[in-house]
């Protein structure tokens, strides 16, 4: 971890340095606790709520796992290098709009307590006079229509009929304005849901990953258990088949377009948490020889495969509501982020004791994204901490810096539970810590691992810390299959650009688009902008100056941890010992 100040006496960087006045950096206590943070971190929301919903949008998903092997050499990279401007910019992002799922995941937690969800009648308030809570289009004969609530309708009528859960959704949760310029009134209950889950956060941060090695062992595994649940009783249901079905079955046509690419890659990348410097926090608590190569691979293969078991709980709840409307499935929903609260609410209205069923599967939505807030909280804190040196350490300063970021976090979140409030947040989505920068992020972390530091350089350095080498593939995709499959598909979206729309109806105002992409300059920029800087800050000629700020620096506690057979000589000529012999350009990517 090539940051100013890295104080751990068991760190896994190889790039790190000490300063012998700082307190001792704390470590997992077992190796469990730290994959299972890992899993908690990892696996979340994003698989299944974003992996799903993009696969919606896209007719299928098979197309969502093409850039996976791409992706796994970055995911194992991270374990291994610091954390940088770049990704504390980004987090920092993600940790203030990922919040909000959790905040309306909590609040249909809340609703859940009644004998009757309200979500599964139309005789609410905020219900229109489209809401059909049960129908059949292949019912309709001679021109009408039998509903218990609203009593006969034309099949004209009965094609504008809305569902209740997705009029709950779009009424009541958010009660939607009609665009990101009219904010709207303030959601009172929505906010102080988002309080209450960042109290949450708060608490599960505040005492660093003593604490949070435990929670995660609850909050990791239990979703599996009601994954499971919803599982059985979506594929028993009507139209399952045919959800799944379209599911397996992408469209192939899809292909040619650039949004696809841009949503399977970005979506790999988020699952993974690819560039949010976050599982550089969780490894920087390990054993400097901790196997995180071997990690890699099975966090890789969890992280995957939750993705595509949720997908079949997801679509299988799909069909049943195709199946129900006599749609297809492709026009059953709104694909956009709110596609979870509105197929798994429709799931378990549809068993018995459903509030109960309700309540179970909220607070299973609560825990996996608590565990990857708090996680996203704990990356950030720890980059800001490790900036400064520890002369400046003081009693308290790690609830004081959590606390001021999750307070800073929901100020800016309150923009979020306003009536344009989802407008606001898909613009942080789709801008700040998703697509391009992510994108943008990966290539350099590539080009400079295999092109500036060295490829073969850093073999060396991760076999000096596990024991052994990796296999020779990763030097490759360091070296040019990842930088070139980033790049490809970066420059594949500013080729393609549109401008952004909520639902594929609205149409984000430029003012908007500029906002969004000042939120994603401000990590981009990160990379260049403190490369010129050091490097015109170093003193010598330009070569001089290369080869200070970017040779690495091995502590005396590195040697300690190093494999039996490495030529300590050789690794301790590495250490100059000096402040200005940084990795600078892994300080600005990582």
């Amino acid at each position: 971890a090539p940051n100013d100040v890295t104080e751990p006496d068991k760190t896994p960087s190889c790039f790190a340095r000490t300063h012998l006045d700082s307190p001792t950096r704390e470590t997992w206590t077992r190796q469990m606790d730290f994959m299972m943070s890992c899993v908690g971190f990892a696996v979340g929301l994003g698989n299944v709520w974003r992996f799903p919903y993009l696969c919606y949008k896209n007719g299928g998903g098979k197309t969502c796992f093409t850039p996976e092997v791409v992706d796994f050499q970055l995911f194992f990279t991270e374990f291994v290098l610091g954390l940088g401007f770049a990704s504390m910019v980004i987090v920092f992002f993600c940790n203030t709009y990922y919040i909000m799922v959790l905040a309306w995941g909590f609040y249909y937690f809340i609703k859940s307590f009644s004998s009757t969800l309200p979500w599964s009648t139309c005789d609410n308030p905020w219900n229109t006079e489209n809401c059909i809570e049960i129908f059949r289009h292949g019912d309709c004969l001679n021109g009408t229509i039998g509903n218990s609530t609203f009593g006969n309708l034309t099949c004209e009528e009965l094609a504008n009929g809305r569902s209740p859960i997705i009029e709950f959704w779009e009424n009541k949760v958010l009660n939607i304005s009609d665009g990101l310029d009219e904010p709207g009134a303030m959601n009172w209950e929505m906010l102080l849901c988002l309080m209450a889950v960042w109290v949450m956060v708060y608490f599960c941060v505040w005492k660093g990953v003593k604490s949070t090695g435990k929670i995660v062992y609850f909050t990791a595994t239990f979703p599996y258990v009601v994954l499971i649940i919803l599982l059985v009783r979506g594929v028993t249901l009507p139209g399952a088949y045919d959800g799944i079905m379209y599911y397996v079955k992408p469209n192939w046509s899809k292909l040619g377009e650039a949004q696809v690419w841009i949503d399977a890659g970005t979506q790999i990348f988020f699952s993974y948490a690819i560039g949010l410097g976050a599982l550089t926090a969780l490894g920087s608590y390990n054993r400097f020889n901790n196997d995180c190569y071997k990690d890699a691979f099975v966090l890789a293969f969890i992280n995957s495969g939750t993705s595509f078991f949720s997908g079949f709980v997801v679509f299988s709840i799909l069909g049943f509501m195709a199946s129900e409307q006599g749609v297809d499935i492709s026009k059953v929903a709104e694909s956009g982020p709110g596609l979870a609260f509105i197929a798994y609410p429709k799931a378990v209205s549809m068993m018995p004791v459903a509030p109960v069923w309700a309540a179970l599967f909220f607070i299973m939505l609560l825990l996996l994204g608590l565990d990857s807030q708090f996680v996203g909280v704990e990356g950030f804190v720890t980059g800001i901490l490790d900036l400064f040196p520890g002369k400046y350490y003081m009693r308290y300063q790690r609830e004081i810096a959590v606390a001021i970021c999750c307070l800073l976090c929901f100020i800016i979140d309150i923009s979020m539970v306003t009536q344009g409030g989802m407008y606001v947040f898909q613009l942080f989505d789709y801008y700040s810590a998703s697509g391009m920068t992510l994108l943008w992020q990966a290539f350099w972390e590539c080009v400079v691992v295999a092109w500036v530091y060295g490829a073969d350089r850093f073999m060396d350095d991760i076999a000096r810390m596990i024991g052994y080498r990796p296999f020779p593939w990763m030097k490759w995709c360091w070296s040019f299959i990842t930088p070139c499959v980033c790049m490809g598909i970066f420059l594949f979206h500013l080729l393609n650009y549109k401008p952004l729309t909520y639902n594929n109806v609205y149409v984000y105002p430029w003012w908007g688009e500029v906002i969004g992409w000042c939120m994603a300059l401000s990590s981009m920029l990160c990379i260049p902008v403190s490369f010129v800087y050091k490097l015109s800050g170093a003193k010598g000629t330009f070569r001089e100056r290369w080869e200070i700020l970017t040779k690495p620096v091995w502590g005396a506690h590195h040697l300690e941890y190093m494999a039996p057979d490495t030529d300590i000589k050789s690794l301790a000529s590495l250490s100059p010992g000096t402040e200005e012999n940084k990795v600078i350009i892994f300080e600005s990517v990582m």
